[in-house]
């Protein structure tokens, strides 16, 4: 009954994992804090504009359903003190004390923090003490000034406000170093200490940590990793292919971080779909029977769409690059190897497990490849209904001929991996590995 019951157990286990995994990519909506920080030679400026709702613990007397603007003073210290407690500037790693702060209260309607120059001067100019404000629908605008300890630090900031909003509220910061272009960022209450003005190593470092988070939580790019190590054996093969997908996806993600991917909003969730697509198909060959030299061919060819995934992640955190944008890339690309390889250390002992001891020969590969290929087929169709909900290029010379390109370009990547996968020479896989998982000594080799 033991026996019996175990793979029971695990299958039910899987399924579970696999349900939650597929309810990924929900949406929600923010609010935003908008600020400003400028650097002069010896001090740094910070201007802020925090919605009312985001201030609950600051009780604003009221005239009916206005603020009282004339006897909002009190309440206005009370809200400075928080905004300099909650949103922290720090030079070099340490906390910066504010020499001065000032601030007042603003209408909804006020578009005065379109740049720092009238920010600046909308917060110095008092309001009219008739203004008509409504509770939690107006602003506090701030400034905030810091002495520099030294003449160029490097400049962190964090935000503390609302912990309990966590990443739902947006901190928007527009960075005025003295020299260079303004450059801007979004952090919120769980991204923690952010660099300003990052050093090239320091950005190394973080998008080091920005290329593992991602793969390790990219669960459709691990379903696919997963996918294609179910009926490899061996560590050719293994290396084959995985060395195959990381090379195509590096090309990708290279190539979209300096703008060679084709724009457009429909881009993105076909990228989507397309990856959702290599699960179902990858999973359904696993049960159908696996010729190697295909899979090294398709392995390739997906991973260059991966790689588009990949690319959109980056785009999301080269905000935090500063001036280091291609030391960044390379540092991304270089953390999802190393995610890569801990994942595999992980997947590879578990496959081994499973497919021995639990689910072991044919009948395990083609459980395993439904339950895939059903997460994946979930996938697929919430993709293909955003994508088709997305707008579609227009038919013109201009598009057609980037479509020429691209399909063009697939094409010698096609050409190019099916004379690597001859010359490499590998073995096909037996569509029907015997009980236990092992497979004959020339399959295991790929010789």
């Amino acid at each position: 009954m033991r026996v019996r019951r175990s793979p029971s157990l695990f299958l039910l286990m899987l399924l579970a994992l696999f349900a939650s995994l597929a309810r990924a990519h929900e949406f929600t909506m923010d609010a935003v804090i908008n600020a400003f920080v400028r650097v002069d030679a010896s001090e740094a400026h910070l201007v802020i504009r925090v919605p009312l709702f985001v201030l609950k613990q600051v009780r604003f007397p009221v005239k009916g359903a206005q603020i009282d603007v004339a006897g909002a003073d009190p309440a206005l210290q009370r809200a400075l003190g928080i905004l300099q407690e909650n949103v922290a500037l720090f030079a070099d790693g340490h906390r910066l004390t504010a020499g001065s702060a000032n601030g007042r209260l603003s209408l909804p309607s006020d578009r005065s923090f379109e740049s720092y120059q009238q920010a600046s001067a909308h917060v110095d100019a008092a309001p009219d003490p008739d203004t008509a404000i409504y509770v939690d629908q107006g602003y506090v605008d701030a400034r905030f000034v810091y002495q520099l300890p030294t003449p160029d630090p490097v400049l962190s900031i964090r935000t503390t406000l609302a912990p309990d909003l966590r990443s739902y509220l947006k901190l928007a910061i527009r960075y005025l170093p003295p020299t260079g272009e303004v450059r801007a960022m979004v952090i919120n209450a769980t991204s923690g200490e952010v660099a300003l003005n990052p050093t090239w190593t320091s950005a190394a470092g973080s998008f080091v940590g920005f290329g593992i988070a991602h793969i390790v939580t990219g669960f459709d790019h691990l379903l696919f990793l997963l996918c294609l190590l179910i009926p490899l054996r061996g560590v050719r093969p293994i290396l084959a292919v995985i060395t195959g997908f990381t090379v195509a996806h590096s090309l990708t993600l290279i190539g979209s971080a300096f703008n060679l991917a084709p724009a457009g909003a429909w881009f993105p969730p076909f990228v989507e779909m397309v990856i959702a697509l290599s699960i179902v198909y990858m999973a359904l060959e696993n049960i159908i029977g696996v010729d190697m030299r295909r899979r090294l061919l398709l392995t390739m060819l997906f991973g260059l769409v991966h790689g588009f995934g990949f690319s959109y992640g980056l785009r999301d955190e080269f905000q935090f690059a500063g001036t280091h944008l291609l030391v960044s890339l390379l540092a991304f690309n270089l953390g999802i190897e190393i995610g890569q390889l801990l994942m595999l250390a992980l997947m590879l002992p578990a496959l081994a497990l499973v497919t021995r001891h639990v689910l072991p020969g044919r009948v395990g590969s083609v459980i395993l490849g439904a339950i895939l290929a059903h997460v994946g087929w979930h996938w697929l169709t919430e993709r293909w209904e955003a994508l088709g909900n997305a707008p579609w290029p227009a038919v013109d010379a201009a598009n057609l001929t980037a479509l020429l390109f691209w399909l063009a370009g697939l094409a010698l990547a096609g050409s190019l991996v099916d004379a690597v996968v001859s010359r490499l020479r590998l073995a096909p896989l037996p569509s029907a590995p015997p009980a236990g998982g092992a497979l004959p000594a020339d399959s295991r080799t790929g010789d």
